[in-house]
């Protein structure tokens, strides 16, 4: 009896068919036990976090190491089944594939919730909702291009050809579209250096003072006081020379009237006079105070220098012509002569 057994388990088990079926019935195993070993060892980690982060990628990462260990188990049950080269050769591929793409999917959901996370995190301007859909894309496609290579690799296909061809395309395409790519770029530097933000009043090289509008990755665009929006390339505003009048600890400006009084004046009753119009201005604030400073003894009088800070750098305009009305006016009241150069012309007397 005992013969019997050992005869025909030793045929039975020597089938390749049927060690091919244990094969991926122990595979299947394996990949639950590990499956489980592997969330209970890592979610005891992950519970001791403050993110829920690292609980979201654990749980993605079910999916991708069962099917994985189950395709290593299926590949090494059709290889000891002893299967005619083409239909080894293709199922292999098969389960290559499908592997890489299971894996293509989970970290293309990891790339996104990592950076809505980081953008939630970070106060960096380069990281902002309508910024995240392109970084998104750019890493599905990154992502996607190293997945179509392993999968040529699985299935034997030789990319140098295609990898060169590619190369050529693309500098072909750079060329044809040398301006897009760098505005596109200089949108990034710009969006990562953070010259100014969206809201900011800055004055541009050509004159026009104005507030940002709106920060794209081609251009930008700022509204003037005249209510005028202007869209500049990102590329231009890289190479240009912008001053941010909103930049610095707070949206707070200093502004400088200068004007000349007569040498005859009386410089003291001057600085106070100065002093009290800046004040009695409503844009103007109290703290720090107005100043006037005495700066030179000019070619046709004295020059004053009216120093003040203003709330924001939109009123600046308005501001500087009402102190300048007020200055004018209680100059002539208060008998201040402003100097201004004059001259004479002596006719000769033909008598």
């Amino acid at each position: 009896m005992t013969s019997w057994f050992q005869e025909n388990y030793s045929e039975v088990f020597s089938n390749p068919i049927l060690q091919s079926v244990l094969i991926v019935f122990g595979a299947v195993v394996v990949a639950k036990i590990i499956d489980a070993i592997f969330t209970k060892i890592f979610k005891r980690i992950v519970d001791k976090t403050q993110t829920n982060l690292d609980d979201q990628i654990l749980q993605l990462f079910h999916r991708p190491i069962f099917y994985t260990i189950l395709f290593i188990g299926f590949s090494i049950g059709v290889k000891t089944a002893q299967l005619p080269d083409y239909i080894d050769f293709a199922l292999q591929g098969i389960f290559k594939t499908i592997s890489i793409l299971i894996w293509l999917g989970v970290s293309m959901k990891i790339l996104v919730i990592s950076m809505e996370w980081a953008s939630r995190k970070t106060s960096n301007p380069l990281l902002q909702q309508k910024t995240l859909p392109l970084f998104n894309n750019l890493g599905k496609i990154g992502i996607g291009m190293f997945g179509i290579y392993f999968i040529f690799l699985s299935w034997d296909i030789n990319i140098n050809g295609i990898l060169a061809s590619a190369g050529v395309l693309g500098v072909v395409l750079g060329l044809a579209a040398k301006d897009t790519v760098a505005n596109f770029f200089a949108g990034i530097f710009l969006m990562a250096d953070s010259p100014f933000k969206e809201g900011d009043y800055i004055l541009l090289d050509t004159g026009e003072r104005g507030y940002v509008k709106q920060m794209g990755l081609r251009s930008t665009r700022f509204m003037t006081r005249d209510d005028i929006e202007i869209t500049i390339p990102n590329s231009v505003i890289a190479a240009s020379k912008i001053v941010n009048e909103s930049g610095g600890p707070g949206e707070t400006e200093r502004v400088r009237i200068t004007l000349h009084v007569a040498y005859e004046s009386d410089i003291d009753a001057v600085k106070i006079l100065l002093t009290r119009i800046a004040l009695e201005n409503e844009n103007v604030l109290k703290t720090p105070e107005p100043r006037v400073r005495f700066r030179e003894f000019g070619e046709h009088g004295l020059k004053l220098q009216l120093l003040f800070w203003i709330h924001k750098p939109e009123i600046r305009g308005r501001t500087i012509d009402a102190v300048n009305t007020e200055i004018y006016k209680q100059f002539s009241k208060n008998n201040i002569i402003i100097p201004y150069p004059t001259m004479r012309v002596l006719l000769p007397n033909k008598n």
